[in-house]
Parts: C-alpha cells; sequence; structure tokens
C-alpha cells in the first residue's frame, strides 16, 4: 500500500520551522538547567538529590506521558494537542522561575513535563504526516539536528543566562518565546485529522511507565549516598523493574493499551528508540557531568563555562547534519555504529586525563557522533511510518528520548557523588569511563539491531507493515 499523498501541503514548510523552534525550546530546556544547578542549589536551597531531580523531574514526566500525548494526538487531532501542550509548557516555565525553594521548583518542572509531553509527540507526528519519501527523510533530518542541537545550546543559553540577569531566566525565556510561537501555529498549523476517534487515553499504562521510571531514578540517587549494594537501592531499583513487568501485563490485557506491544518489538521501531535512548542518556551524561565539573573543580563561571561548551554545540549539529546527508546512501546501521564508536572515543579522554582542555576537545569530537546518533534513531523508526501510526510511533521515540534523559542524570550522579559534593576529580573519571563503555556497548547492539539498507522498493511505496515488521 502506498503512503504517498497526491498534493503536498503547501506550508509544510514554514509549519516545519515553526514547529521546530517549538521542539527546540523543549529539548533546550533539559540541558539549559545544567549550568545553572549550582546558583540555583545555593540560592533556594537544593541538595544534591533535589538538584538531580529538577532535571529528573522534567525529562521522567515528559518521557513517562509522552505516549499519552500521542495517543491523544492520534484521538483528537494534533493541532488541539500541540496547542495545549504549548500552553502548559510556557505557564509551567513561569512557575518554575518565580520559585523559592525546592517543592516550587520540582513541580514546576513537572508541569513543565506534562506540557512537552502533549506537544513534542504530537508536532513530530503532524511532520510525518505532511511529508512523504525522501521529503520526510530530509524533514526528519531537520528536525533532529533541531533537536541535537537544543540540547547543546541550552548549556551554552544557560551559561549566559545565569551569569546575566540569573537563572530565574533559564525559565522566564520561554514564556515570551511560547506566546509568540502559539500565536503563530494558531494560525498556520492545518487541522489535520484524527486517527481511531472511538478509543480512549490509556491513564493506568501512563501511570505505570512514569511510576517505573520514577522508582528507577530514585535507586540511582540513592546509590550516590547509599552505595549500589545497600538494601534500599536495590528495593527502589527491584521495584521499578516489577512496576515494568507490570506495565507489560497490562499493555497485552487492556483493550486500548497505551501503546501495542507487537508495534513496539517490530524491528524498526525497536533499533530507533534503543539508539535515541543511549544516544540521550550518553548526551545528558556530558552536560551533567561537565558543568559540575567545569565550575566546580576546574574553577570556571557559568559564563565561561557556557562558552567552554560552544564547541560541543557546534560539533553536535554538525555530526547530525552530515548524518542527515549521508543515511540515505549509507544507511543507518554503518552510521549508528560508527556514531556510537566516536562518542565512546571522546569519553574516553576525560576519563583518562580530567583537565578543563580535555574535557572540552575530546568531549566535542564525542558529540559528534551523539549529534549523528539522533538522525539514526529518527530515520530508522520513523522514515516509513503511515499516517495513522504517527502519533504513537512518534510517542514511542520521544518517550525514550527523555527516559535517557532521566537516567543519564540520575547514574551520572549516583558514579559521581563524591565528586560533586566534594570537587574532586575521581568521581568524575569514573563516570565518564562508565559512558565510555555504554558507548561502546551500544555500537555492537546497534550492529546487530538496526536494519541493514533495503534491497528493494523506494521508501515512498513501502507499506507500514513492511517497514516494520
Amino acid at each position: 500500500m502506498s503512503t504517498t499523498t497526491a498534493t503536498p501541503h503547501p506550508r509544510r514548510w514554514h509549519t516545519l520551522g515553526l514547529l521546530g523552534l517549538a521542539q527546540f525550546m523543549l529539548i533546550l530546556d533539559v540541558t539549559v538547567v545544567a549550568i545553572a544547578l549550582p546558583h540555583m542549589g545555593s540560592d533556594i536551597g537544593l541538595g544534591r538529590d533535589a538538584l538531580t531531580w529538577v532535571v529528573s523531574a522534567y525529562t521522567l514526566t515528559f518521557g513517562g506521558l509522552m505516549l499519552l500525548g500521542g495517543r491523544a494526538a492520534d484521538l483528537l487531532g494534533p493541532k488541539p494537542v500541540v496547542i495545549a501542550g504549548l500552553l502548559v509548557f510556557t505557564a509551567a516555565s513561569l512557575v518554575t522561575g518565580l520559585a523559592t525553594g525546592p517543592e516550587l521548583a520540582i513541580g514546576g518542572r513537572i508541569g513543565q513535563g506534562a506540557g512537552a509531553a502533549m506537544l513534542s509527540p504530537a508536532a513530530l507526528s503532524v511532520v510525518v504526516r505532511l511529508f512523504e519519501g525522501e521529503e520526510r527523510n530530509k524533514a526528519l533530518g531537520i528536525w533532529s539536528s533541531l533537536g541535537a542541537g537544543g540540547a547543546a545550546i541550552g548549556v551554552l543559553l544557560g551559561g549566559l543566562l545565569t551569569s546575566g540577569p540569573g537563572w530565574q531566566w533559564v525559565f522566564f525565556i520561554n514564556v515570551p518565546v511560547g506566546v509568540v510561537v502559539m500565536i503563530a501555529l494558531l494560525r498556520l498549523l492545518p487541522p489535520l485529522p484524527a486517527w481511531g476517534s472511538s478509543g480512549r487515553l490509556d491513564l493506568v499504562g501512563a501511570t505505570l511507565v512514569t511510576a517505573a521510571t520514577a522508582l528507577v531514578i530514585l535507586g540511582f540517587i540513592e546509590a550516590g549516598d547509599g552505595g549500589w549494594t545497600s538494601a534500599r537501592t536495590a528495593a527502589l531499583v527491584g521495584g521499578g523493574v516489577v512496576g515494568y513487568g507490570v506495565l507489560a501485563l497490562w499493555l497485552r490485557s487492556t483493550s486500548t493499551p497505551l501503546i501495542d506491544p507487537a508495534l513496539f518489538t517490530r524491528r524498526p521501531v525497536l533499533a530507533g528508540t534503543f539508539v535515541l535512548f543511549v544516544a540521550t542518556a550518553l548526551m545528558i551524561a556530558v552536560f551533567f557531568l561537565g558543568t559540575f565539573y567545569l565550575q566546580g573543580v576546574a574553577d570556571h563561571g557559568p559564563l565561561v563555562t557556557g562558552l567552554l561548551f560552544l564547541p560541543v554545540a557546534a560539533t553536535t549539529m554538525a555530526g547530525a547534519q552530515v548524518a542527515g546527508r549521508l543515511v540515505g546512501r549509507l544507511g543507518a546501521r554503518g552510521i549508528g555504529v560508527i556514531g556510537l564508536l566516536v562518542a565512546a572515543a571522546g569519553l574516553l579522554g576525560p576519563a583518562l586525563s580530567p583537565s578543563t582542555l580535555t574535557t572540552v576537545v575530546a568531549v566535542s569530537l564525542g558529540a559528534a557522533g551523539l549529534g549523528a546518533l539522533f538522525v539514526v534513531a529518527s530515520v530508522t523508526a520513523l522514515s516509513q511510518v503511515e499516517p495513522q501510526l504517527a502519533g504513537v510511533a512518534s510517542g514511542i521515540l520521544s518517550t525514550f528520548h527523555e527516559l535517557g534523559a532521566s537516567l543519564g542524570a540520575a547514574v551520572m550522579s549516583g558514579v559521581a557523588a563524591a565528586s560533586l559534593v566534594a570537587g574532586t576529580t575521581a568521581g568524575f573519571e569514573r563516570a565518564y569511563l562508565v559512558a565510555a563503555l555504554v558507548a561502546a556497548g551500544g555500537a555492537v547492539v546497534t550492529a546487530v539491531l538496526v536494519p541493514g539498507r533495503p534491497a528493494a522498493a523506494p521508501a515512498d511505496t513501502i507499506s507500514a507493515k513492511e517497514a516494520l515488521s
């Protein structure tokens, strides 16, 4: 069955630009707080665990509710879900900037995550539905470049805002941007039809995936204080694993699951989500460790730290752009393996010889590999998806982007706990080594899991069943 539409939407590229800006803001908010964390902690009294939750509360809620947002876009149509998500995200950004203690700071970040969970999968489903064939690959490459660049530029912007008007503006900046984008999207975004309007939202499934992931993250945070073999760490991580088991049983038993388990186990979707999960976890590890090392050990200020991350931003976007140009000719598998090996080499640098120069140069090299992975993940999982699968497939991919960010921050916080508190280098060296080993192991899995290039049939004539089997 062909997925090609007769007449492409005339405003599709303008729409992509606006949605890309909104997505850029969401991804930027994962890392823009990184440099602000030390100042935010001292200003409103946040300890290591609370600071970790300032990062993880956003990404956990974002990822945990993402599939629900994708399903809502399918049932209600993407336009109202995009607008509602942008409204919630903008309002929660204002609340977070006004925080005077941990409760309001973490609560505001949860609200930001809820808004992002509606906006991101609905926006990506619009992109998948407006573009076809090779144009879709190009659009997904642009989308991935914005995501990768947003993560890197967030650190630079965080440094500029923290050293200037203050850490609060890391969140306040979203308010005018969000309002302008929302007004433009109300006029420009086409009212695409809903799919499967007779279904319902799986609130139980969304609750289970969020709660299970929260327990795992709590376990990793606890490991930084109580040790990786402590009873509390084991109980929390074990509870999370049990929660995922209950989720799997629920998805198989309910008539309207949050996600069809059969879809998730199809090879391209599974491969794309794996690559994105690993890439995001490693990217967050780079920023989380880098901001504390450069400010806490190397004694640089927030502005200098942000500027030192500028090469990381540049190489991340360059890696994504190069991958977007080459993926159609070389295939996603080869680019994915090369990207992960480059990332492993870069992350090994500060593990062996921690210094400002080593951290900036080596991590910039590794970031080029990570940037390529965002394109590999999107093209693998989404380039051949039918319109009626766009919302849920986009939700799957985006979910694991944010869950990877949550776990990446939590794991690095646990491994480097002593250095985060005392300002020593040993914890940072261990954490970077762990990240390098994860990248190397991910390269092996990617070589096996990501499908090779199709032998025949152009992309725009392959059915979703063929593409996802």
